[in-house]
């Protein structure tokens, strides 16, 4: 049977720009345009490029926020108007439903953005928890850019120079060729940069008129792979999952410390117990030299023992080598260590590395 995909408001502009469409959770995404994966890795960390993220999931809840609350692992009372917080979604083992961010840009309750495979899941869940207490109204009708790189804040300064007064993880409502928009400044490269919701009849509008900036390339779903990678940031499904932790997936700092005190959320039990007697296996950066180690590839001992998994693997253009996330044991985590990585059955060396491989130019004043 042929999977009926959807489309962005921006799917024609994709194939006016020669993009190449894949599916992608559900929808018809460019993977990369004629500059090719690598042109656009590079011209994102050097200068700005342009994602397509509207297929992720937004929406705003209004009401109770202790209901919201008990979902999540912030403090939304911590997220003064303007700010934003990285969050997690778990479940009652501990494992993560999803990552997503919440922010207040306005006045009016809490803006959500998660991912797009998961949106559905996560809305349905969220709307029969807070059933009576809140409303959370999903907006599919706006559609997500991001523009990130180095010289984001230049274009960004002559088109919404109000935008640049921003920090890393603040918000607001501005406006954008004429057009009310929601503005965070975050992004999923590790370049600063700006996450952009737009309303859809003005999204290709103002696509088109951020493409038209010297320094905006359009950038594709490959491109944005390597770039999460390399700045050691997690992609759902492959790097955390309903079956890993916070704590396994070295995601702590993502558990509000009176959330932590006050084991108010999902899983918080299990939680506590893998931090006062470590987890078996944590998240790790891998480094290696040859062909990169992709997903599933085994993590060995030098005595040939199973001690991990790689979850997330490819060639890191600004590293300049292949990279790779996965779990490994306890013992094996510290950064230097070497393992081997089994391609093929045969053992190829890694070493254990601190993330992120590329430093982080998040812009926070």
């Amino acid at each position: 049977m042929t999977e009926t995909l959807h489309k962005t408001p921006l799917h024609a502009l994709h194939v006016e720009l020669g993009g190449k469409m894949v599916p992608f959770a559900g929808y018809d995404m460019p993977v990369q345009y004629p500059l090719g994966i690598m042109g656009e890795h590079k011209h994102c960390r050097e200068q700005a490029g342009l994602f397509d993220v509207s297929h992720m999931g937004q929406a705003r809840y209004v009401g109770d926020e202790g209901a919201l609350e008990a979902l999540l692992t912030c403090d939304l009372s911590e997220i003064g108007a303007g700010e934003q917080k990285y969050t997690l979604l778990p479940n009652e083992r501990g494992g993560i439903r999803d990552d997503l961010m919440v922010s207040r840009p306005d006045g009016e309750g809490v803006y959500l953005v998660v991912n797009a495979a998961t949106k559905d899941a996560d809305f349905a869940h969220i709307e029969a928890a807070t059933a009576g207490k809140g409303t959370l109204t999903r907006i599919p009708e706006r559609a997500l850019l991001a523009l990130q790189g180095p010289a984001a804040k230049d274009v960004m300064a002559r088109l919404c120079p109000d935008a640049c007064k921003m920090v890393f993880m603040q918000c607001g409502e501005f406006t954008l060729d004429g057009t009310e928009v929601l503005i965070s400044r975050s992004g999923y490269t590790g370049e600063d940069g700006f996450e952009i919701s737009i309303p859809e009849a003005d999204a290709e509008r103002i696509a088109r008129l951020l493409l038209a900036q010297n320094e905006v390339e359009a950038i594709g779903l490959g491109a944005r792979d390597s770039l999460r990678l390399e700045a050691g940031l997690c992609l759902y499904g492959h790097d955390m999952d309903e079956n890993r932790t916070a704590v396994e997936a070295s995601l702590i700092w993502a558990l509000a410390k009176s959330r932590r005190e006050r084991a108010d959320f999902p899983g918080a039990d299990v939680i506590a117990k893998q931090i006062e007697e470590k987890t078996c296996q944590k998240r790790v950066g891998l480094t290696l030299t040859g062909a990169p180690a992709r997903e599933g590839a085994e993590i060995a001992d030098k005595s040939g023992n199973i001690i991990g998994i790689v979850t997330s693997g490819g060639f890191g253009p600004t590293v300049n080598g292949p990279v790779a996330m996965g779990y490994v044991n306890r013992d094996f985590m510290a950064p230097g260590t070497e393992v081997d990585i089994l391609v093929r059955g045969k053992p190829r060396v890694a070493t254990i590395t601190k993330l992120p491989f590329v430093p982080a130019n998040f812009y926070r004043g």
